[in-house]
């Protein structure tokens, strides 16, 4: 697989961010793979299920139950702790692969956001345009020859929105879309 990646110029060396990206394809998590720094994942549990791959993912990222409150306030807590100690994470804000029409994205949940407020860590809004058209979610794995993109949008300051969630997720929520529909215009 080819990548490429633009704005790496846009995370400065040492500072730790909040990864916001859209999340149309499997081919998503490995992507973000690829970002720069130190980082850890919060993700579905389902994840961990997954051979060799899960195993890894539950010893070394966040997995998180959805469905449970008590486990979703766990993993906001662990996530907080690695902001703490100098990583930074990849939070998919639709909270998995939830649109059925890529390229549009489905809502946003708040977590990322709230955590960016509370430790005022800045987010990277971070664009995947052709993961869905490479890899669709059809079950059916079957990946297309192409080259991947993984855009860095400049970091969104938390301290900019007064400690407005709402404004801060639509801000990030405005730059990806705007990206994403200059891209399939």
């Amino acid at each position: 697989m080819r990548y490429r990646l633009i704005g790496r110029e846009h995370l400065e060396k040492g500072k730790q961010y909040i990864f916001c990206p859209n999340h149309f394809s499997y081919l998503d998590i490995p992507s973000m793979g690829l970002i720069p720094k130190p980082f850890k994942f919060i993700g579905k549990n389902s994840v961990s299920k997954v051979p060799l791959f899960g195993y890894m993912f539950k010893k070394l990222h966040i997995a998180v139950d959805r469905n449970n409150l008590r486990d979703r306030h766990r993993s906001f807590e662990k996530g907080k702790q690695a902001l703490l100690e100098g990583l930074s994470l990849v939070v998919f804000p639709e909270g998995g692969i939830m649109t059925k029409n890529p390229p549009h994205m489905a809502p946003f949940k708040s977590g990322a956001f709230k955590m960016a407020i509370e430790l005022q860590i800045p987010i990277i809004p971070v664009t995947i345009p052709y993961n869905w058209i490479l890899l669709p979610d059809d079950n059916r794995f079957l990946m297309k020859n192409g080259k991947a993109s993984i855009i860095f949008h400049e970091p969104v300051f938390p301290d900019q929105h007064e400690g407005n969630e709402e404004t801060l997720r639509q801000e990030v929520r405005s730059i990806i879309e705007n990206e994403l529909h200059s891209t399939f215009k």
